[in-house]
């Protein structure tokens, strides 16, 4: 049954490809919602080596005809490619169906960054007056001394930061680590967090629910999400009114890897730095400085 094998590939990613939280809920919904798709149409007890490429190409219409964002559609096909790719490997398929339907065309979006100026004026933005103004400029300051993601960020243990050194080490997507040099401008709002905000935080929190090891943490004593992480950069925007709206925790990253590619870094030392498994990833940002290279030009020269 097609609810036997789903549940046997969900565990292959956890406990044999060890994928994250969020990739592994990503593949449940998404077939999930295939599943679903199936019992609306009356086919959910349907041999899953009956499942063909046009069942698949079905889904699809169904979801173009529910204005679906290419980029969903997208995933969810290749969401499907690999549950039925695992059914090859595991001897139960001969072929992969999913492999025989096209993925939708999908213009590739430039990652959105700020400037030099403007990155150094949305980091200073918090009042560090106030106990949360303290932790979050530590947190902006070290998302863009980083790079890292901000799941990375809010996984951050203490154990995990070299103080002398001034190196952390990162557990990224499918466990994997690295460890990453950060300045002394993301060193000294880090100290001034850890010793004169993070205490406090502690005090807020019941002592059986404390995170002791978690480096940043919300205002009552635990550890910080992503989404707050994503409120925090929300609210420092609206301040900085001129600063670009389109502005996530992740344009940090994209600062941190344009502002570094600007400055003659190498590429192959970037994709390290950003975790990234695949050149291709890191090269969307040649083509960030490639086009303010072309702006510059047309500015400048007479005969643009």
């Amino acid at each position: 049954m097609l609810e036997e094998y789903l549940q046997q590939f969900l565990e292959h990613l956890r406990y044999e490809r060890n994928v994250s939280t969020h990739t592994l809920r990503n593949y449940s919904s998404d077939l999930e919602q295939f599943r679903d798709h199936l019992a609306s149409i009356g086919a959910l007890k349907i041999k899953v080596t009956e499942i063909d490429h046009l069942t698949i190409r079905e889904w699809m219409a169904v979801l173009h005809s529910l204005n679906k964002k290419k980029t969903s559609i997208a995933r969810k096909l290749a969401s499907l490619r690999t549950f039925f790719q695992f059914l090859v490997r595991e001897g139960v398929l001969e072929t992969n169906p999913a492999k025989l339907v096209a993925t939708p065309r999908i213009e590739r979006k430039l990652p959105s960054h700020l400037s030099m100026e403007d990155a150094v004026r949305f980091i200073e933005t918090p009042d560090l007056n106030t106990d949360l103004g303290k932790r979050d400029r530590a947190i902006l300051e070290f998302l863009y001394a980083t790079g890292v993601r901000v799941g990375e960020l809010v996984g951050l243990n203490l154990t995990d930061i070299d103080f002398r050194e001034k190196l952390v080490r990162v557990t990224g997507k499918r466990k994997k680590q690295r460890i990453l040099p950060f300045g002394e401008p993301a060193l000294q709002a880090l100290m001034y967090y850890l010793n004169e905000t993070r205490p406090i935080f502690l005090n807020n929190c019941p002592p059986s629910q404390r995170e002791d090891s978690a480096v940043f943490l919300n205002y009552q004593g635990t550890r910080i999400t992503t989404r707050s992480v994503g409120r925090m950069v929300d609210k420092y925007i609206k301040i900085c009114a001129e600063i670009n709206s389109d502005i996530s925790p992740h344009s940090l990253r994209h600062s941190f890897a344009t502002h570094l590619l600007d400055s003659g870094a190498d590429l192959r030392d970037i994709q390290e730095l950003l975790g990234h498994a695949r050149l291709s990833t890191t090269q969307i940002y040649t083509q960030v400085s490639m086009e303010k290279l072309i702006e510059v030009y047309d500015k400048a020269h007479p005969k643009a």
